[in-house]
Parts: structure tokens; C-alpha cells; sequence
């Protein structure tokens, strides 16, 4: 598949292009992990990198922990909507019915809205190095040599970084009243 974009501005080619070159194997590795097909992989990278380019306009600087987290966001819900479109499929074009669980608890799920909400809010008051590692490693699963890719540091780095932030998130959770201390 031949991909072919328009750009206003050189710099946002340029931009396009490093994003592309900087994250292109790991976007592939993602969305590998989630399909173990790399033609439906090679299919989500190229979708994903459709939707950045028409969100290109939302990526400030795009070397942040925060562009990288996007971009893996972006391919992470391709190949999984494309998972979901596969396993719905059977062989001859016939749809599976959706099925639908019984036992939803609505209480359960609201409270856990809540409280990660509440936790969201507290990973936001982390500093830019320690909230973009730490989101990468639990919001995104990657493992801590990716990270360190993405993030231009080293894996010991990388490490320091969720040590560190799982330190400050813990004493955000024992001032905010929300745990007690465990010493």
C-alpha cells in the first residue's frame, strides 16, 4: 500500500517524517504483539499513521514522552479494532453476533471510573520525565528498553524514572487521604 500526503508546511513534513522514522518499529511491534500477523501489523501501522497525520496538528514537539505515548496509543487502538473486526468475522464473510454479558455490575464500574480518574489526576501532577516513563510502562505495557528508545535514555534511566514515579504517586495517594502510610 502506497501512502501519499499532503503537508501546508515543510515543517510539518518534517515532523511527519521524524515521528515516522522514530517510531515506526516500535508501532509495528505493538501492533505485532496484539495481531501475531505482521501483514494485519504492517495493514494498523499504516492506518494509524493516516489518523496522525490528520491529528499531526496536535503533536507539539514530537521527541516528548507524550508524542510517543501517542503515536502508540493511535496504533495500539488500530490493531486492536482491527482484531475485533477479524475475530468477528468467520470464514466466508459471515458476521458473528455481538454477545453481551449478564453480570455488569454498574456499582463495581462506576466506583472504578472514579478512582482511576482520581489516580489520572494525580499522574498528572508528576513531572513531564517521570509521568511520560510511567505512562509508557502501565499505560501503554511496553517494556523498559522501549521506553528507553522512545525516550532517548537509558534503560537504567527508564527504570530510575517509574521508581521515582511510583515513590511521588504514593505520597500524592497517603496526602490526598486516600491510603494510609505503610511504614
Amino acid at each position: 500500500m502506497l501512502l501519499v500526503f499532503t503537508f501546508v508546511s515543510e515543517g510539518e513534513r518534517d515532523k511527519f517524517e521524524f515521528l515516522y522514522e522514530k517510531y515506526k518499529r516500535l508501532m509495528l511491534k505493538k501492533a505485532y504483539d496484539i495481531l501475531r500477523d505482521s501483514m494485519l501489523a504492517e495493514d494498523a501501522v499504516s492506518e494509524a499513521f493516516m489518523r496522525i497525520y490528520k491529528n499531526l496538528d496536535k503533536i507539539e514537539d514530537p521527541s516528548s514522552g507524550r508524542s510517543a505515548s501517542f503515536v502508540v496509543t493511535v496504533v495500539k487502538n488500530t490493531a486492536l479494532t482491527i482484531l475485533a473486526k477479524s475475530k468477528s468475522q468467520l470464514p466466508g464473510g459471515e458476521v458473528l453476533e455481538e454477545t453481551q454479558e449478564d453480570d455488569f455490575d454498574l456499582e463495581e464500574h462506576v466506583l472504578s471510573s472514579v478512582s482511576a480518574e482520581g489516580i489520572f489526576g494525580l499522574i498528572g501532577e508528576l513531572s513531564e520525565d517521570l509521568r511520560g516513563a510511567f505512562l509508557l510502562k502501565y499505560g501503554q505495557d511496553l517494556s523498559h528498553r522501549d521506553i528507553a528508545v522512545i525516550l532517548g535514555v537509558t534503560e537504567n534511566n527508564v527504570t530510575v524514572r517509574i521508581h521515582r514515579a511510583k515513590k511521588k504517586l504514593a505520597e500524592l495517594l497517603v496526602k490526598g487521604g486516600h491510603i494510609r502510610e505503610t511504614r
